[in-house]
Formats: structure tokens, C-alpha cells, sequence
């Protein structure tokens, strides 16, 4: 019994050597791989610029990285989705942006770096009203650091939403929108609830499963039925294998485990930061689906594009188009992407490159 004890001993001992060295040689792989990134993404240009700070915005200091080649060049500020998806980490893919552009990336209330400063103490102050006043002080902030009259503002997905809002309440701040992923309100995620509903379908019928094509025939026969019953969508989303909708694979350099400057806390943050921001901003309660981008009018006095992929399951192109229709403004432009998904500032963004730079960036 003693031997048997020293041997289990031993072997434990072992298995735990053998675990720290592991984790510490893929920690060592980590670092070696963000150092390798950070050499390709570093700003060379005597006038550029790359810096990442808190700046006191709505009360609370929240993040903003800043990346250019050239601080002549216009200024993009990229609102991100999610909500509460910071796109810190998955941006690799927009070095060749900085060459026509300063990029700002802003982590906004309650996502990502300024989640893991103020935590969830921000709870009370999650609104799209609070949240657009952020993103004009951003813009305002923006302005006076880097120089600029206007910028540019790119709103992806629940983005999108809040950056309507945004140059909305404040056009003398900025030279253009650009949507992309564009949620107009609840007709999106209608739409985007009958395209779900009809890939499991196809999928029950594949399988032959007569229970799945009964409930989902009877949840899709009645319109509005889409933000009632959800739970029958999660279930034969789960029984039938539905690929995530919202699953896409970044393109760039650097694959985002790797990304330079975020560590492994910052990944905490940001999956806490989304699961946070998810709690108080999306879902049946949430501002997308009792609000609307309509109840705002269609008139702008800036430019506004629309770029969006064909293929787009999460925020269909539909809504989006019967929404630009009637949008009255300077200059308007409807991009497609043959056959892009939600995320095509980032699984194309040399694509998407082209159309700023084709659209956009040749109106400076």
C-alpha cells in the first residue's frame, strides 16, 4: 500500500511538472508570436501615429487605439458591434487601412479595455441614449486631438444602429457614415428570424425529423412571432446542428490569439464585456427591437453608404436597402458584396478597403 502510495505520488508530481511545462511553453509560444506581430503591424512613417489611451468620456475613462501611417490622412472611427465586441483583437487585417487612413477603435461602455476599468458598475448607465452621447464626445475628442474639422464614421452591426444615432444627433462632426451590417430595428432581426427559421427547416426536412418541421412551421405562419418565440429556434438549432450565424474567421497577419498588446486578461475582459453588454443591450428588451432607425427621419446632411454583404444572415440586406431608399442626403451609395456575410470589414478587408478608398476616400 505504501509503494502504491509513493508510485500515485510520484505520478501526480509528474503530470503537474509536466502541466506547468506546457502551459508555460505555450505561454513562451505567445509571447514569441505577439512580438513577431508587433513587428509587422508597427507604424514605421515619421508621421504617423499609434497610440492607445483612456480618454473621460460620459464620466468614465473609456479605451481608444489610434493607427495611421500619415496624421494628414482622413479619420475613420470605427463603432463595433457586438454589442459589447471589441475589435481590438481582430483587426489585424486593417494594416493596409493605415497607408489611406487613421483608424480609430473605440472600446465603448461596458465592451472590451473600458469594461475592465469600470466593470459592471456601468449597469445603470448601458442605454442607446448614454451610448450616443459617448460617441459624440469620442468624435468631439477626436477632432481636437488629431487636428481634423470632420471624420468619418464606419458602424458595424449594432454599431451601425448606435452610429445613426450618433451622426444623427451630431452631423457637423463628421464627413460621412458608412454602414455595414446595418441594422435598421426590429425588421431586421424579423428578417433575419425567417432565414433562420427556413436553413432549419431544410435541415429537418434532410433529417426527416417530422417534430422539428410541426414546431417551426407553427412559429413562422404568424408575422411578429419572431420576437416571442425564440426558445423553439434554440432548440432545433441545438437538435439539428445549425452552424452559429455569427461565426465568421478573420482575415490578417496575425491571428487574434496572437494580436500584440492583449494579454490574456484583456481576452477575460473582452468575453465579459460582451457577455455584459449582451445582457443589457440585445434580445427581446433591447434597444434594436423597441426602437427604430425611422422614428429618426431619413433626411442627412452628410454622405451615406451602405456597404453591405448579399449574403448576410445575421442582418439581412433587405431592411437595410428598403431603409437607404429612402434616405435623402448629399451623396448616397448602396455597396454590394456578392456573396458576404456580417463580417466583411473583416473576412474581406482588402475588399472593403477598396470600396473606402473608392467611395469615401476620394471625396477629401
Amino acid at each position: 500500500m505504501k509503494r502504491m502510495l509513493r508510485i500515485a505520488k510520484v505520478s501526480l508530481l509528474a503530470v503537474a511538472v509536466l502541466a506547468v511545462l506546457a502551459i508555460g511553453c505555450g505561454l513562451g509560444f505567445r509571447a514569441y508570436r505577439q512580438q513577431l506581430g508587433a513587428r509587422a503591424l508597427a507604424i514605421q512613417s515619421p508621421n504617423g501615429v499609434e497610440e492607445g489611451m483612456y480618454v473621460k468620456i460620459g464620466g468614465i475613462d473609456q479605451w481608444i487605439q489610434i493607427r495611421g501611417e500619415d496624421r494628414s490622412n482622413p479619420v475613420i472611427l470605427f463603432v463595433h458591434g457586438g454589442p459589447g465586441g471589441s475589435t481590438l483583437p481582430m483587426s489585424s487585417g486593417w494594416q493596409p487601412w493605415a497607408k489611406y487612413f487613421t483608424v480609430v477603435q473605440w472600446d465603448q461602455r461596458g465592451a472590451g479595455r473600458t469594461f475592465r476599468m469600470t466593470g459592471e458598475s456601468v449597469a445603470a448607465t448601458m442605454t442607446l441614449a448614454q451610448m450616443t452621447q459617448d460617441g459624440v464626445e469620442v468624435a468631439e475628442f477626436l477632432r481636437a486631438y488629431l487636428h481634423k474639422d470632420r471624420i468619418v464614421l464606419i458602424g458595424h452591426s449594432w454599431g451601425s444602429f448606435l452610429g445613426i444615432h450618433i451622426v444623427k444627433q451630431r452631423p457637423d462632426l463628421f464627413h460621412a457614415y458608412v454602414g455595414t451590417g446595418q441594422v435598421v430595428g426590429r425588421q431586421t432581426f424579423e428578417k433575419q428570424f425567417d432565414l433562420v427559421v427556413a436553413r432549419l427547416k431544410g435541415l429537418a426536412q434532410a433529417a426527416d425529423n417530422k417534430q422539428a418541421l410541426t414546431e417551426l412551421a407553427a412559429i413562422s405562419v404568424a408575422p411578429g412571432v419572431s420576437m416571442t418565440k425564440p426558445d423553439i429556434v434554440e432548440k432545433w438549432a441545438k437538435a439539428l446542428s445549425l452552424p452559429p450565424i455569427e461565426a465568421f474567421q478573420p482575415v490578417g497577419p496575425i491571428p487574434p490569439a496572437f494580436m500584440p498588446d492583449f494579454s490574456l486578461l484583456d481576452w477575460y475582459y473582452w468575453q465579459r464585456g460582451l457577455s455584459f453588454s449582451a445582457t443589457h443591450l440585445r434580445g427581446r428588451n433591447g434597444p434594436m427591437v423597441h426602437s427604430d432607425l425611422w422614428s429618426l427621419g431619413t433626411d442627412f446632411s452628410i454622405p451615406v453608404f451602405f456597404f453591405e454583404g448579399t449574403e448576410d444572415i445575421v442582418t439581412p440586406i433587405e431592411p437595410a436597402y428598403a431603409y437607404f431608399e429612402q434616405i435623402k442626403a448629399p451623396r448616397k451609395e448602396f455597396v454590394k458584396f456578392e456573396g458576404g456575410e456580417h463580417f466583411i470589414p473583416f473576412d474581406r478587408p482588402d475588399e472593403f478597403l477598396a470600396q473606402l478608398i473608392a467611395h469615401v476616400r476620394s471625396a477629401f
